[in-house]
């Protein structure tokens, strides 16, 4: 077949072309879909990295699910609703799991500790705390105001599922507490571990010892168990923020100064300034803190933060006994079922205080 084309024609199909190019070209990147499954407490840790998330202009925050660990899951869940009423960000919020996989963990508290020793951080969260009635009661009590915002209507393990299969391959899970809520979504519906795009943790220690116990971590030890069942299991990416990253961001007074600056007159300032790390740099000024989960929510918006990391497969210790929640990695020989994991070990620390302090994550320190 012989064909020919005129030159007007193709002046007209080039100039068509050039003109869609722009078009292409201008169009906005899709943004980060992320889960943000947390131990909710007050500024920091997690309260800043919710809050840096809900206000990323690359990131869609589609849900917040709350669990026991640091706080009880009642007063995560009025901390997290609390905190979005201040930057005014009505996003959903799932109450979660109340009490870990391993029955009696919080009665059996005082004899582990005595058995299995303390480490270095005497933190106790919520096993050091009465349960509360409901997150309505402790709003009201702590904050002595009535919530503007409500939790849905759903358990966060049904939200988790239910948001993963709406959304296929496109979210990131943002696990910076106990893993409860997402080891009891995953024997739920196993199919959605294919779908999701990748789970990044705070949790684990594996290169030093760890701070709850010579051996464990606070999160992943709450929880050893669905610990166990979430890094075993074949997601497509697993990023691990132990304390091998962790521990090596010190919270200084001046980092604490420059952000009170950052936040102004809000109301975020005042809860900092209420909480314990707030009153002990009012007190010493050589006092020191770590900021454990903000450096997931710092990675998940900037991915170059991250300057050192190894991929291994890991494990937890699920054993009851001296080292009971030990996160475990094996540089040639591990254990069937485990998976590769990527396990970050630095990060570039000016850049991470600068964006902490970047006035786009703050909606309420620039109103």
């Amino acid at each position: 077949m012989n064909t020919t084309f005129s030159a007007p024609a193709l002046c007209c199909g080039l100039l068509a072309l050039l003109l869609c190019l722009p078009v292409c070209s201008l169009a906005a990147p899709a943004k980060e879909k992320v889960l943000l499954d947390t131990d909710m407490v007050e500024a920091f840790d997690d309260g800043v990295a919710m809050v840096m998330l809900a206000n990323a202009p690359n990131v869609e925050l589609v849900g917040i699910t709350t669990v026991t660990g640091n706080s009880w899951v009642q007063e995560g869940t009025a901390y997290t609703l609390r905190q979005l009423e201040i930057e005014g960000k009505n996003i959903p919020v799932a109450e979660g799991m109340r009490y870990p996989l391993r029955p009696q963990r919080h009665e059996l508290f005082e004899m582990e500790r005595k058995q299995f020793g303390m480490g270095h951080d005497a933190w106790l969260g919520s096993l050091g705390r009465p349960e509360p009635a409901s997150w309505k009661a402790f709003y009201q009590e702590h904050y002595a105001r009535a919530p503007q915002y409500q939790p849905i209507d759903i358990h966060a393990v049904n939200f988790i599922i239910d948001t993963v299969r709406a959304h296929p391959n496109e979210i990131t899970i943002a696990a910076i507490g106990p893993c409860t809520n997402l080891a009891a979504a995953i024997r739920m519906a196993p199919d959605i571990v294919p779908l999701v795009k990748r789970v990044i943790y705070m949790g684990g220690s594996f290169f030093q010892p760890g701070n709850v116990t010579p051996a464990a971590e606070f999160n992943w030890w709450i929880d050893p168990e669905a610990a166990q069942i979430l890094v075993r299991a074949p997601f497509k990416e697993q990023i691990v923020f132990g304390l091998d990253a962790c521990e090596k961001v010190v919270f200084r007074a001046e980092h604490y100064q420059r952000f009170l600056k950052t936040l102004g007159a809000s109301q975020q300032a005042d809860i900092l300034r209420s909480t314990f790390v707030g009153q002990m740099f009012g007190k010493d000024p050589n006092f020191t803190h770590f900021v454990w989960d903000v450096l997931v929510a710092a990675a998940i918006i900037e991915p170059g933060i991250i300057t050192q990391e190894r991929t291994l497969n890991i494990d937890v210790n699920t054993q009851y006994g001296l080292s009971y929640g030990q996160s475990l990695a094996y540089p040639k020989f591990s254990p069937p079922g485990t998976q590769p994991v990527r396990i970050v070990t630095e990060i570039n620390e000016k850049r991470f205080w600068d964006m902490l302090n970047d006035h786009t994550y703050w909606d309420s320190a620039r109103n």
